[in-house]
C-alpha cells in the first residue's frame, strides 16, 4: 500500500534547515490501510509518552464538551522497528565547583572501573564514557549487569540527583549533537561533568516493554525526526 502511494507525486517535498529531505504523500483511501494493521498484534510507543497521556487526559476532559471529536485522536508516526535508528541520549551534570576531579572520580570508582581514554563513544552495553577536566575516561561497571534490565545508576550515589525528572543539575544532550557538543558544554563552564552513553537496542525497548515496564527517561533518541508542523490541527 505504501509503495503504491508513494510511486505517486507528493504533497510535500523539502529540504529542511536541519538537511533531512521531508516528503510527504497523502492517503485518501484509508480503509485498506487501517484493515492491513488488524494483523498487527501490538505497536509499541518508542517516543512521545507524556504527549500520549497528555492527549488521552485531554480527550477525557473535553468529551462532552460540544468541540466536537477531534480530541480523540492523536497524531503518530509508525514504523517498521527495522527502519528505526536509535541515538544514545547523553547527560551532563551542573553545578558541584566544590568537588574536585579526584572526588568525583573515587567516587564513581566504587562500582566502575576507570581509564583514560580517546573513545569518547562507549563500545558495548554497560560501558559509559566521562568527559571531565578536559579528559575522556571510559568507565566500566564492575560486576553482572542487573538480569532485570535496570539501569545503573551514577547520578544518585555520586551526584545525590534522585528524580532526573525534576532535577535542575542534570541536563540531557540528544546523540544527534555527538560528543563535541558534550565537551563544549564542559569546557564553557556550563557543565561539570559529561556522560555520554551507550545507545539503547530496540530488543532493549521492546523487552522492557514487553514486561509493562517503562524506559527510564531521556533513553532514547530517534533520528530522522518528522517536522509535525506540517500537521498541525487546532482543537
Amino acid at each position: 500500500i505504501i509503495a503504491n502511494v508513494t510511486s505517486e507525486e507528493p504533497l510535500y517535498d523539502f529540504v529542511a534547515d536541519d538537511g533531512v529531505r521531508q516528503t510527504v504523500w497523502k492517503l485518501t483511501e484509508t480503509e485498506p490501510l487501517a484493515n492491513a494493521f488488524l494483523s498487527v498484534d501490538a505497536l509499541y510507543v518508542a517516543d512521545g509518552h507524556h504527549r500520549t497521556e497528555s492527549a488521552y487526559r485531554a480527550n477525557k476532559a473535553l468529551s462532552g464538551s460540544g468541540g466536537g471529536d477531534d480530541q480523540g485522536y492523536v497524531m503518530a508516526g509508525i514504523f517498521p522497528a527495522r527502519d528505526l535508528r536509535i541515538l544514545a541520549y547523553n547527560r551532563v551534570v551542573k553545578g558541584y565547583e566544590d568537588l574536585t576531579d579526584k572526588d568525583i572520580i573515587d567516587s564513581i570508582s566504587r562500582n566502575f572501573s576507570i581509564r583514560e581514554t580517546d573513545i569518547k563513544v562507549p563500545q558495548r552495553r554497560g560501558d559509559v564514557c566521562m568527559y571531565l577536566g578536559g579528559k575522556w575516561y571510559e568507565l566500566s561497571f564492575v560486576g553482572t549487569l542487573p538480569g532485570d534490565l535496570g539501569p545503573t545508576d551514577i547520578m544518585e550515589p555520586v551526584f545525590g540527583i534522585k528524580d532526573p525528572r525534576t532535577d535542575e543539575r542534570i541536563g540531557f544532550v540528544g546523540g544527534a549533537r555527538g560528543t563535541d557538543e558534550l565537551e563544549n558544554l564542559v569546557n564553557r563552564g556550563e557543565a561539570r561533568v559529561a556522560f555520554s552513553l551507550y545507545a539503547t537496542t530496540m530488543d532493549d525497548l521492546l523487552s522492557v516493554s514487553d514486561m509493562g515496564e517503562i524506559m527510564p527517561p531521556k533513553s532514547t533518541w530517534f533520528e530522522p525526526k518528522l517536522k509535525d508542523g506540517l500537521f498541525i490541527h487546532r482543537i
